[in-house]
């Protein structure tokens, strides 16, 4: 089973690159190194990690850190998926 982590930050406003850059090394510290991952960014400066594991549902994963204090401009939001497989099959 492939399992999806999704981590989404929005930064205070004029510190998005600095919120990517977190993310970006925070990723590459993971404690094990995921099947993939993908950063990507949107307006009003928020940041998304995805991370693909080999894994159970429920199973215990790596997952960023909340990013210091005044970094981001709300909590964290996290999610879990499950693949399903493709959209058309």
């Amino acid at each position: 089973m492939t399992v999806t982590l999704m981590w989404e930050a929005r930064a205070t406003e004029g510190r998005g690159a600095e919120l990517l850059e977190w993310a970006r090394s925070r990723t590459a510290e993971l404690a094990r190194e995921p099947l993939r991952s993908e950063l990507l960014r949107a307006p009003q400066d928020r940041v998304l990690v995805l991370t693909w594991w080999e894994a159970a549902y429920e199973d215990e994963l790596p997952e960023l850190p909340e990013p210091e204090a005044g970094l981001t401009s709300r909590p964290v939001h996290r999610w879990r998926f499950e693949s399903l497989g493709p959209a058309d099959g």
